[in-house]
């Protein structure tokens, strides 16, 4: 082996690691041959002086490409031996078997460089540290990425020049199958069809779907494994249900490159390859009317169009099953923020600012209930949607169909004239001498020039049929029109149903600002552009129909600091005035409006009165002496408002008792001691 003497006795001390590696499992089960060769270094090693304990085998990374480390667990595990210092040499059958990439193996060598460590292959022993080894090891490294660089361009160039005559052969959704003679045509199992045909049916949105298989089991075609080629069934998920909505093979489309690879770094530093669905408009082939389809490209569009239409985390807003019609599209005016809807445990809905829960409402954010909101909006739609406006509405559509017309036939021509321009630059290209590589280089460059004028021309063409809307039948428009107001109020028509037609005409809803709070103003954008301001009363809810009448807490109000609370009442039953239930006034009911309204009550004591605890005070005795004393009848008292004990009082009431207490052994002339204090 060139280059045994760079072994030395340092080297053999320490490990010999045999590292294998086959890009794939189908090389690992196919070619045994170079997995046994691998293997065989473990053999080369002892011949080289290595104990045989002291070589180990790295054989976790078979099947895993060396594109990158992703995955191969293997070769970390071997760089980070080689980060120790406990490894003398490294074996491999070949430089790519240990990677592919050129960073990879650049780091791989500044390590074995810096711990002394070498590198051995069937060619030879490479020393690190030596330039020239470093020089022919780097040269074999740029081999090895370039080779594979040359195997899969090759590769991905016959795959698509097979994908553009739409002849590449990949797994078929489910649904399709090939045919003897290599086509694809639709499953012939009629179980499989009608599942298929019930999807598209039911495709409201994806979670309407699962939901109308719930008790439905559906096909599977199983790819690779044991079950290869066998038709399984099993319930329809959420993700199942988006793959077969979004897949255009339903519609007979022949696609590729729908998916692309993008790769990220992360925070570590690892590369991350993930894959992407790119935009329709990006797809590098697509060829219609390639197979029979379950729908038509116009219901795929479609379809396309009402699954982003229910991405509510781009904003989307799609009508769901409550009963508020305007959820989802009515906003405050006087934050401009969306309104959200909630429900009471009644069942009734009502239109919240969100900007409450952020904890910046403005002064005129408002709450309303959905229904004052939604019978106006229904009344205006119903007023809107007349024989007259119908007409005047299906003018204007032909208007604006005739003017995307004569834009689809200016894209045609367009279309036509870069077809024209291709074909004669390709004609002069190769009408050109061969040999006069100066001219045929130029009609070369200008042929391409015009391809590229021809596919953006032709892009054009497709974006503006697809953009084109379908003219509705007039006919039946006007019946729907006279119809209309007995199909919104038809038992069969659901919540759901109504929001969709509403939001067909109306775009969005604003609760305008309104410093009145028994009414409201709602303001009306129609998909036109038009603007309609509605004002009315707003319907009062529980707490407000309940509330006390004004009348009688501006009489409570006036008279409550000197009238009592019998008084009151009496005043007010003479009146006729009642509670906000109706009922008569009765004591409870006027300290209730006196608790609420902060009225207070008149003064208890008269001036020459005292209470309780104020005579305890003022005779430094015990307040149970003084209620003894009332009692039995020794101190006069009489009941004031709020049921307080008033008790005469003057100096020549205060001398008798306490001349009282003076002389009555029985009674502590001493006031009484709270406890904390006899506690301290």
């Amino acid at each position: 082996m060139n280059g045994e003497h760079k072994i030395t006795l340092g080297h053999r001390r320490r490990a010999a690691l045999v590292y294998l590696r086959q890009s794939t499992l189908v090389q690992v089960r196919e070619n045994t041959e170079s997995t046994l060769r691998q293997y065989a270094l473990q053999e080369r090693a002892v011949e080289l002086g290595w104990a045989p304990t002291d070589v180990e085998v790295i054989d976790t990374d078979l099947g895993l490409s060396g594109t990158s480390t992703r995955g191969r667990d293997g070769f970390r595990h071997l760089m980070a031996r080689l980060c120790l210092g406990e490894v003398g040499a490294i074996f491999g059958l070949e430089i790519s078997r240990l990677g592919r990439s050129n960073a990879d193996l650049a780091k791989l060598a500044e390590l074995a460089r810096l711990t002394d460590t070498l590198l051995i292959d069937a060619d030879g022993v490479y020393d690190l540290s030596d330039f020239n080894d470093r020089l022919l090891l780097g040269l074999k490294s740029t081999m090895s990425e370039t080779e594979l660089h040359i195997m899969a361009g090759r590769l991905q160039a016959a795959k698509r020049a097979a994908a553009e005559r739409g002849e590449l052969r990949t797994p078929l959704p489910v649904g399709y199958v090939y045919d003897d003679e290599g086509r694809q045509v639709i499953d012939p199992d009629s179980e499989v069809q009608a599942a298929i045909g019930d999807v598209f049916a039911t495709a409201g949105s994806a979670f309407g779907v699962v939901t109308a298989f719930a008790d439905r089991r559906f096909p599977l075609r199983a790819y690779g494994g044991a079950w290869a080629g066998q038709l399984r069934w099993g319930p329809l998920t959420h993700s199942r249900a988006l793959g077969v909505l979004k897949n255009p093979a339903y519609a007979g489309v022949y696609v590729f490159g729908r998916y692309a690879t993008r790769k990220t770094v992360a925070p570590d530093g690892t590369v991350r390859p993930h894959t992407v669905q790119l935009p329709r408009d990006q797809w590098p082939i697509v060829i219609p009317d390639h197979h029979p389809g379950y729908i038509t490209w116009a219901d795929y569009l479609q379809i396309e169009a009402k699954l982003a239409a229910n991405q509510t985390n781009a904003g989307a807003r799609p009508a769901r099953e409550g009963l508020a019609l305007c959820q989802g599209i009515i906003r405050c005016g006087g934050c401009g923020r969306a309104m959200g809807t909630r429900y009471h445990q009644s069942g009734r809905g009502a239109y919240e600012c969100s900007s409450r829960l952020l904890r910046e409402q403005t002064p005129t954010c408002r709450s309303i209930l959905a229904a004052t909101v939604d019978q106006a909006v229904a009344r205006a739609l119903l007023d809107a949607v007349t024989p007259e406006q119908i007409s005047l509405a299906l003018d204007a559509a032909g208007q604006v169909t005739d003017r995307h017309h004569r834009g689809i036939r200016a894209a045609e021509l367009a279309a036509e004239r870069a077809r024209y321009d291709a074909d004669r630059a390709e004609r002069a290209f190769h009408a050109a001498e061969p040999e006069n590589r100066l001219v045929a280089r130029s009609l070369e460059n200008r042929w391409e020039a015009k391809l590229a004028a021809l596919a953006a021309a032709e892009a054009a063409l497709a974006a503006a049929r697809d953009t084109l809307p379908p003219l509705p039948d007039q006919d039946s428009l006007r019946a729907l029109a006279g119809d209309l107001p007995a199909l919104w109020h038809a038992e069969t028509t659901t919540d759901r149903d109504r929001k969709r037609l509403l939001r067909t005409l109306i775009s969005d809803v604003t609760l305008l600002p309104e410093t009145d709070r028994a009414r409201a103003r709602i303001g009306i954008r129609w998909h036109t552009g038009a603007t309609d301001e509605i004002s009315l009363t707003r319907a009062p809810n529980h707490a407000t129909a309940r509330r006390t009448p004004h009348d009688a807490v501006a009489l409570i109000r006036e008279l409550g600091p000197t009238t009592s609370n019998d008084d009151l009442v009496a005043l007010l039953t003479a009146r006729g005035l009642t509670t906000g239930d109706g009922r008569p006034f009765d004591i409870a009911a006027v300290r209730w409006v006196r608790h609420t309204h902060k009225i207070p009550t008149p003064g208890a004591y008269r001036d020459d009165e005292h209470s309780v605890n104020e005579v305890a005070a003022d005779l430094r005795c015990n307040p149970g002496t003084v209620y003894y004393w009332i009692n039995r009848g020794y101190l006069t008292a009489r009941r004031g408002a709020g049921n307080r004990l008033c008790i005469p009082w003057n100096p020549q009431i205060k001398a008798e008792f306490q001349h009282l207490i003076n002389t009555a052994s029985h009674l502590d002339p001493r006031p009484s001691i709270p406890a904390t204090a006899r506690g301290a």
